[in-house]
């Protein structure tokens, strides 16, 4: 076995260190010496609320004939005109209206005088943003009106779900109709 003598060593050592205060780009040793070139790229992401449609206004749908069919069956309770009304959100927002609150007095002094039994609240979301984001804040509005009408002591179940975005109650490319879908409608199942 051969063995270094110290000279040999001190340039190795040297050499390591040499090469260690050079090979770093960065003096914290964090980054990867392209965080200059990171912020001049840097590209800021738009409000979600200043996203627009082109064609606002427009009444056409993303939707094809044949969907629009099967997702208003399925959203319809069976009557023309529902007997309950829906309750409108604000937009990204999952808290209650002042405008909501007389709606759900109406809607659960209607449910009391016809003995409804089980209440399905179905949570929307407009089609801004995903569809995962959607399906929560559609569930956490369905619940704010749950929370609402247990309050006013309307004692049936009621039972809540989320549709987010991936199933409209308006099928049409507009504010009018964004501001439809941003809603809980309720389905009157006993």
């Amino acid at each position: 076995m051969r063995t270094s003598s110290p000279l040999q060593m001190l340039g190795l050592l040297a050499a390591l260190v040499t090469s260690g205060m050079y090979g770093c780009a960065t003096k914290s040793g964090s980054g990867t010496g392209d965080e200059r070139i990171a912020s001049e790229e840097r590209i800021a992401d738009p409000a979600i609320r200043d996203l627009t449609p082109q064609d606002v206004g427009a009444p056409t749908s993303r939707t094809s004939p044949g969907m629009r069919a099967e997702l208003a069956a399925r959203n319809a309770t069976g009557e023309v005109r529902s007997i309950l009304m829906d309750v409108l959100f604000d937009f990204d927002q999952a808290t209650l209206r002042t405008d909501a609150l007389p709606v759900l007095e109406a809607n659960a002094k209607r449910l009391k005088e016809e003995g409804a039994k089980r209440i399905l609240l179905e949570g929307r979301g407009d089609e801004v943003g995903t569809s995962a984001y959607n399906l929560v804040l559609g569930e956490r509005r369905a619940k704010a009106v749950r929370s609402y009408l247990k309050q006013l002591g309307l004692d049936i179940d009621l039972r809540t779900t989320s549709y987010g975005k991936d199933r409209p109650l308006c099928f049409e490319h507009q504010k009018e109709c964004w501001q439809k879908n941003r809603s809980v409608h309720f389905v009157v199942k006993e």
